[in-house]
């Protein structure tokens, strides 16, 4: 067991929090860390080799982080796919994790109140159990998968998800008790077989032993899909206490940031650029990125495009790219490996976001009243960019394939037609919903007022 930096104030009680290795479930875990520790805990934070995330110097302080000794090759990440990835260090950590725990124990002198642990680490649990410490699941996605990845069992038992391998006309159908979702939104992965989906989702919502669930969202955006939850699928205590980058922001991106967009984007004029990011894993071809500049090309706006290193298949970066792919996009456009995402939203000159709809960059975008264009790659994406478009009414969504025409027609859509300025008032308006449910007063607050007040009393 590897230990960086440990300075010990023997009056605060431990959390013991264990991250999934990857971009999107890191940033939230360290955000709840930074809340917890300004509530008054120290943090341990245990995580494998891959995807490491190595703590800047905001995070020295009372803050300190364990490795698991687990001998999965580094190539896991890549070859297995996230899936059978997942699977395998699940079953490779359950016990190292639980020798790791033990050796915690003994060395703490203060006392250790509880292991958070998100989801998809479900290994965590049971070394809790040994160690006789309550454990608290960790959903870093939006409490509506959540809900979605709890039924799935019981559907397809029911055979009634059968339509989820069927015809397209089938998978068009609304979801019983899931209005406005259809059936090809359910959070199936592109990278697994459903029975391997099925056998993840089983695991990731069997609570267990866990004495609560704490869940990265707001009651503002999602009240029935947490009754629901609540009610009648989990009956243990579910806290809504986000959105995390709101309560406390932590900088945690594991790829280097280029702020030089930033100035670029001071050159705007307001809500005249829209952003184009697809996060830290969906994949895209060169065709379709041949398809998207063209059709950005023709709606004569500015964009802001993070292309990421290794998301073209077969491609470093963008070196593979066809002569005209520059011609096309040099003119209106700026491209970065990598941008500082909360900064680039916040900026005036952003007028729209087009998205992959992870849960943090949806979070993200709503908290700066940003509109989106949905382009869900895979698992809980689909979810949020159907809430997006049809519950929250922000969002356009680009279903099938791209083409420069659709890519044209619905960016005019968001940045230039009266249909984007009323997006933008009904996100603007729940920005100021968010805002006010992480101050004090307000659900999100009072939610984490009532976790803290629990995990103080376990």
């Amino acid at each position: 067991m590897q230990v960086l930096g440990m300075e010990e104030k023997p009056a605060r009680r431990r959390v013991v929090l264990v991250p999934f290795p990857a971009q999107g479930h890191i940033s939230p875990l360290m955000q709840l860390a930074k809340t917890l520790y300004l509530k008054g805990f120290s943090i341990t934070v245990v995580q494998t080799k891959f995807n490491y995330f190595s703590p800047s110097d905001k995070f020295t302080h009372d803050f300190q982080f364990v490795t698991i000794p687990e001998s999965l090759p580094e190539s896991d990440f890549k070859n297995l796919g996230p899936i059978q990835f997942l699977f395998k260090l699940n079953k490779e950590c359950k016990v190292s994790f639980k020798d790791c725990l033990g050796q915690l124990v003994l060395q703490q002198s203060n006392e250790i109140s509880c292991v958070i642990y998100d989801e998809f680490m479900y290994f965590a649990e049971a070394a809790a159990k040994e160690c006789k410490l309550p454990n608290i699941i960790f959903s870093t996605t939006s409490v509506t998968a959540f809900a979605c990845r709890s039924v799935f069992d019981k559907l397809y038992a029911n055979n009634v998800q059968a339509p989820l391998k069927e015809t397209k006309g089938q998978q068009e159908e609304l979801v019983p008790e899931f209005y406005p979702l259809r059936y090809k939104d359910f959070p199936v992965s592109r990278f697994a077989s459903l029975e391997s989906i099925m056998e993840v989702y089983r695991n990731t919502v069997d609570k267990r032993t866990a004495s609560s669930v704490i869940i990265n969202t707001a009651s503002c955006l999602e009240s029935s899909s947490l009754s629901f939850l609540q009610q009648q699928q989990l009956q243990i205590p579910v806290y809504p206490i986000g959105p995390l980058h709101m309560v406390a922001s932590a900088p945690t991106s594991l790829l280097e940031e280029n702020k030089s967009c930033i100035e670029w984007l001071n050159k705007q004029k307001v809500n005249s650029v829209i952003y184009i990011s697809m996060g830290s894993i969906a994949l895209m071809e060169i065709n379709e990125i041949m398809e998207v500049a063209s059709g950005l090309a023709a709606s004569n706006q500015h964009f802001l495009w993070v292309i990421r290193p290794g998301s073209i298949p077969g491609s470093e970066w963008i070196e593979s790219m066809p002569e005209e792919f520059s011609k096309t996009v040099l003119d209106r456009g700026y491209i970065v490996k990598w941008a500082p995402q909360k900064e680039v939203l916040s900026h005036p000159a952003v007028g729209g976001f087009w998205s992959h709809c992870g849960w943090n960059s949806t979070l993200e975008s709503i908290g700066e009243g940003v509109p989106m264009i949905c382009r869900p790659f895979s698992g809980d994406q689909k979810v949020n960019a159907r809430y997006l478009e049809c519950v929250w009414k922000i969002g356009i969504q680009v279903e099938g394939d791209l083409d420069r025409g659709v890519v044209e027609r619905a960016v005019k859509r968001l940045m230039v037609d009266e249909e984007g300025d009323e997006m933008r008032k009904r996100a603007f308006s729940l920005k100021e919903q968010l805002r006010a449910s992480v101050k004090s007063g307000g659900s999100s607050h009072n939610s984490l007022e009532e976790f803290v007040h629990f995990i103080r009393t376990l």
